[in-house]
């Protein structure tokens, strides 16, 4: 179960880091041979990943990495902006003095990083590290919400979210933007005001919302 679990969880990882090229065929044969498992561990774990959409699966075709989709993004966008919304303000509400802490700590880390990318000439070395820090910093913000429903749905929106972005993303052309939003939502969020950190959070992923950020490559 313990093996289980592990592959599930890098085969997760790595294809929200884009780890596969989008709209491959995963193979359940050459799979087992890299993890060193059983077929039918790999196919367990990908059908498991279907559930979430971050693994296609069709008769006849097999499991595949879901292409990159303007129309899609977008729609995960809104959700994003939905349960961020919802379960900062009731984190807000509930979280007092030690949730503020632990988000004051998440922007620090987030913080630090991505000034240090602005800096940078190369930013390859920093992909990791950041996707970790942002990921921490969004998930800090409805940490104290109250609703494991809201969180489980956020988890696997943002990973889905995150799948369709991470080529357009390793470019880190936003960056300067992203310092900006960040210090603006963990402001809010400290002050209380519901309306604005709502906002605020909108105004971050406005950008996506339209799918443009994809390319003209995308699909729609």
């Amino acid at each position: 179960m313990t093996q289980d679990i592990d592959i599930y969880d890098a085969l997760r990882h790595r294809l929200i880091a884009n780890g596969f090229v989008h709209g491959a065929k995963l193979k359940a044969e050459h799979l087992r041979a890299e993890y060193g498992c059983s077929a039918s561990t790999i196919r367990e774990a990908l059908f498991r990943l279907s559930i979430q959409g971050l693994v296609t699966f069709q008769d006849q075709r097999g499991f595949r990495v879901p292409e990159r989709s303007k129309g899609v993004l977008a729609e995960l966008t809104h959700m994003r902006v939905l349960l961020e919304g919802e379960g900062t303000v009731l984190s807000i509400r509930n979280g007092g003095v030690a949730w503020e802490a632990r988000l004051t700590a998440a922007h620090h880390q987030l913080s630090h990083i991505e000034r240090r990318i602005h800096a940078a000439d190369d930013t390859g070395a920093f992909e990791g590290i950041w996707f970790d820090a942002e990921r921490e910093f969004h998930e800090t913000l409805i940490s104290a919400c109250g609703s494991v429903t809201l969180k489980d749905l956020h988890a696997n929106v943002y990973g889905r979210f995150r799948q369709q972005l991470m080529v357009a993303d390793r470019s880190f052309g936003f960056i300067s933007k992203n310092i900006e939003h960040h210090q603006e939502i963990l402001a809010a969020a400290l002050s209380g005001d519901e309306a604005l950190t709502r906002q605020k959070i909108h105004d971050h992923l406005a950008r996506h919302l339209t799918g443009e950020t994809l390319g003209e490559d995308a699909k729609h």
